[in-house]
């Protein structure tokens, strides 16, 4: 089955951001650690900073990519917040081939 995790934020939930740092933090190493890894993990708005080389999420998100995870950025995204060339992990896609992915995914998942 392929399955999908989407992320929009560099944080999980809403309320306290410190908070939600923590809880994305938690659910990333989470991932690295199930016997059954998702295919892709999509970031996009403020979620593509966890890709970025000062993300506190960095070595869960290194580990899960060496796993075989695709990590893909929102390439207008990176843009927005002035990531070019900052990213440490993962690649940099458009809309188009994000939305394919999710088209062609069984089981889409957004925290």
């Amino acid at each position: 089955m392929k399955t999908t995790i989407l992320l929009n934020s560099e944080t999980l939930g809403r309320g306290d951001d410190e908070l939600g740092k923590k809880l994305i933090g938690s659910f990333l190493s989470k991932i690295w650690m199930l016997d059954e890894k998702p295919d892709a993990i999509i970031f996009y708005n403020s979620a593509v900073k966890l890709l970025s080389k000062d993300s506190s999420a960095l070595d869960a998100l290194i580990s899960i990519s060496e796993s075989g995870v695709d990590l893909i950025a929102c390439g207008t995204c990176v843009g927005v917040f002035n990531l070019e060339g900052k990213l440490a992990v993962g690649r940099v896609s458009d809309m188009l081939e994000i939305v394919r992915i999710l088209t062609k995914s069984e089981k889409v998942i957004t925290p």
